[in-house]
């Protein structure tokens, strides 16, 4: 059913259904959002028929709850309904469950209306979904071909008015805007804003500057029902009001004497990151939709009016619908609901939109990681957690805490992480959860009441009262609590949230799930290495730390070491040139210990030095002259005798298979060890016999020349070898010298007495014929005592620099 805002399908639909032949004496369950919305709503119905809340007509909500016997109708909020119905799947006092706004699409909604499309395949239960804005045509096909009802009824027009200029921050346009209607306009002003931050940042400011005959009133979710209740209703000195709300007064809510609305255009949602498996909240533009919800509130009694500090050009660009929280936020307490339906899969049953595969999984790994699931069934322990209504982290806190006496510390820490701060944020405020902990033991000891700056009163009030409610859950009692055990209590809940500081920066933490998280270095918990960090913003690249607790690794150790693993690793430190073997102690993703281990198995040492000499590449072994022309001499043959079996000992070559050097490793663990390794004599273990002595004759490391010397030859790969003699030793030689049996000639670089070069020639029949007399002009000046024959071919080659 579709139907504008303030025509009554909220309390006049269920009335007039309920003397419907097909119901007969069976119960109307309403889903609303929001607790506020259900209490008005219950109230309303009750007045209409002229009745007390409670008798037809009641309502079931978190601490609350007005019914009696005689009730036919009852106003659920979204976790209480979902409750209902695993503890109840017949549903046979119940006939029609109304779904009202919606459009909102919350977890809780989505997940309740696929167990109710579940349990209608087997009973006569009727839905009815309802929403001043939703698109209603994938609903009626997902209710398989369910009609739709459009009510046109005309409301009460609201003139919209856009400002001229793009609005910049939140704060201070929003101030704008309702000081602009309380000069320009009659009536109440309700001004949306994001958060709470906000409406008390607006509220502050205001108030500075309200006359006396107008009141400004902040309406959130977290205020007492008095506080709530004292916005709903006009002002009893009759003073105008302008009332600062979040998005819990958007729908299913009218608000006496509202007849202007100031919407800053943004709202304050939760967005689960899969990257890094967090949560974050996230200030977002709110959709045409919800901006059409909003409007709708000034046009509830009367003619009204509304400010939009955003561009008409702006709001062409809103998009129709945000998307459902089942695509963007958590899905642990989802999974959770499921695997205690009996549908771990949740393809088994029928979605609007079906959460998506990766972010399910993500809440499967989670739940398998605190003990909830196991071999795909919920374990005892899952049972008891999905019995609690608290995120499964918490509840399995609770229940351990249980068996250790400190049930009522973990109590008072998941109210604390789940509700909001009862610390208001300033400078000087730490993360500490042990600061709040003690600001709640003062406000308990001061009977409810703390006369201390920063500190917020209420918020004490709604803490006890959540602690003193699952205390009666799990039926225990409270006792003297041990500080002393926080981290340890926590870690049953955000084992991969424990974190350790960086080394190398002040302030920066990793988590036990590899994450990067940053906390102010001006809080007292810096100088902690570990913390617990229960609360956090998952940012984008580093989560900000909203609430942390101090951890003793030592002693979280003993109580949780389920949560530690060793391994033994064997590894090359290239930073100290050597192998280490450690035993190393992890916590999740981060290393908490680290000590040598003995004993180690000889071969993974020598693995572990292979791997340092292909890190360091061939040059860190001791490598010689003699060896490397070994080396050029082998691959040079390769080359030259292409029909033989020589090896590929180029460095490349080596490089990729290293078991060649294995056997010359043996009680070897760091870089200096290696200076006694012999490379001549392990390459010529990689020739046979017939190869090494193929390899003196065919590429010798000496050649004879006419003076008897013998030269040593250079070999380089891609280059003919190198003979380097005095000229006078070469007298009387009329052919080019060579290897590899005459097929390869070598070069000749002469050298003068002195050894400097003269000429590079590998024909020195046609050098003697041709440049000689040149280059005995020039060597004859230089070097006038020594012997230079005018015909060197027949000349008799000596040793020393004079003829004979």
């Amino acid at each position: 059913m579709a139907a504008p805002p303030g025509t009554g399908k909220t309390t006049v639909v269920p009335l007039a259904l309920l003397e419907e032949e097909w119901l007969g004496n069976r119960k109307i369950l309403i889903l609303e959002p929001r607790r506020l919305a259900a209490r008005a709503a219950a109230a309303r119905m009750s007045w209409l028929l002229g009745e007390k809340c409670g008798q037809t007509v009641g309502y079931h909500i978190r601490f609350d709850r007005c019914v009696s016997r005689q009730t036919r109708i009852e106003v659920l909020t979204e976790g209480i309904l979902t409750r209902r119905i695993q503890n109840d799947p017949d549903m046979a006092d119940v006939g029609l469950i109304i779904f009202d706004e919606f459009h909102e699409r919350s977890i809780h909604a989505d997940l309740a209306l696929a167990l109710c499309l579940d349990v209608c395949q087997i009973t006569d239960l009727r839905l009815l979904i309802m929403s001043a804005t939703l698109a209603v045509e994938p609903i009626s096909r997902l209710l398989g071909g369910a009609p739709v009802i459009n009510c046109e009824l005309e409301n009460y027009p609201v003139d919209i008015e856009y400002i001229q200029h793009e609005a910049v921050g939140k704060i201070q346009p929003t101030l704008k805007g309702i000081r602009k209607v309380l000069n320009e306009r009659q009536g109440d002003i309700l001004a949306f804003l994001p958060g709470v931050g906000e409406i008390n940042a607006v509220n502050q400011q205001l108030l500075e500057g309200l006359s006396g005959d107008i009141l400004s009133l902040p309406l959130y979710g977290n205020l007492t029902q008095f506080e709530q209740d004292r916005v709903i209703m006009p002002d009893s000195a009759g003073r105008r009001r302008v009332v600062l709300a979040t998005s819990i007064a958007e729908t299913s809510l009218t608000i006496e004497g509202v007849t202007n609305v100031v919407d800053s255009g943004w709202s304050r949602r939760s967005r689960f990151n899969p990257t890094n498996g967090m949560s974050g909240l996230e200030t977002v533009r709110v959709s045409k939709a919800v901006a059409t919800q909003r409007a709708g509130r000034a046009g509830r009694l009367g003619p009204g009016y509304c400010l939009r500090l955003w561009t008409e050009n702006q709001h062409h660009s809103f998009v129709p619908f945000l998307p459902p929280e089942l695509l963007t936020a958590d899905l642990a307490n989802l999974a959770l609901e499921l695997f205690l339906w009996g549908a771990a899969d949740p393809a088994d049953l029928l979605w609007l939109d079906c959460p998506r595969s990766g972010t399910y999984q993500q809440a499967k790994e989670l739940l398998i990681s605190l003990g909830v699931i196991k071999n795909n069934q919920l374990t005892t322990l899952g049972r008891k957690v999905a019995s609690l209504p608290l995120h499964p982290r918490l509840g399995v806190m609770l229940l351990m805490a249980d068996e250790s006496g400190q049930t009522g510390l973990a109590c008072d820490l998941a109210a604390l992480i789940s509700e909001r701060d009862i610390v208001y944020k300033s400078g000087q405020t730490s993360v500490d959860l042990l600061d709040r902990l003690h600001v709640l033991e003062l406000w308990r000891t001061k009977g409810g009441s703390v006369n201390k700056n920063g500190v917020d009163s209420t918020g004490c009030l709604r803490i006890n009262r959540l602690t003193e409610q699952w205390l009666r859950l799990i039926s225990a009692k409270r006792q003297r609590s041990d500080y002393h055990n926080i981290a340890g209590l926590l870690a049953y809940a955000y084992p991969d949230r424990i974190a350790k500081q960086r080394s190398e920066s002040k302030g920066r933490y990793v988590l036990a799930n590899g994450k990067g998280v940053y906390l102010p270095q001006d809080d007292h918990l810096v100088v902690n290495e570990y913390l617990v960090v229960p609360q956090l913003d998952a940012g984008h690249k580093e989560g900000k730390i909203y609430l942390a607790a101090a951890v003793n690794i030592d002693e979280l150790r003993k109580t949780h070491q389920e949560l530690f693993s060793k391994t033994q690793q064997v590894a090359w430190d290239d930073d100290k040139k050597r192998v280490t073997a450690l035993e190393i102690e992890r916590l999740g993703e981060i290393v908490t210990q680290e000590k040598s281990w003995d004993g180690v198995d000889q071969d993974l040492i020598v693995q572990a030095l292979l791997t340092g000499i292909r890190s360091l590449c061939l040059d860190c072994l001791p490598w010689d002259k003699v060896s490397r022309q070994l080396q050029s001499r082998i691959n040079c043959l390769r080359s030259w005798q292409p029909e033989e079996n020589w090896p590929d000992l180029s460095d490349e070559e080596l490089l990729k298979n290293l078991s060649w050097i294995e056997p010359y490793l043996a009680g070897m663990y760091k870089l200096s060890h290696l200076k006694s390794i012999q490379m001549a004599t392990i390459l010529k273990a990689m020739l046979t016999w017939d190869q090494q002595q193929t390899l003196q004759r065919d590429a010798p490391v000496r050649l004879q020349v006419a003076s008897g010397s013998l030269i040593e030859l250079h070999y380089q790969v891609g280059e003919l070898p190198r003979l380097a003699v005095r000229i006078q030793e070469l007298y009387g030689t009329a052919d080019n010298p060579s290897v590899c049996m005459g097929r390869v000639p070598v070069v000749i670089h002469l050298l003068s007495p002195a050894r400097r070069p003269i000429q590079i020639t590998s024909d020195l029949a046609g050098f003697w014929a041709g440049s000689y007399p040149e280059v005995i002009k020039e060597m004859k000046g230089r070097y006038p005592k020594h012997f230079w024959p005018d015909d060197p071919a027949k000349a008799v080659a000596t040793k020393s620099v004079k003829g004979r």
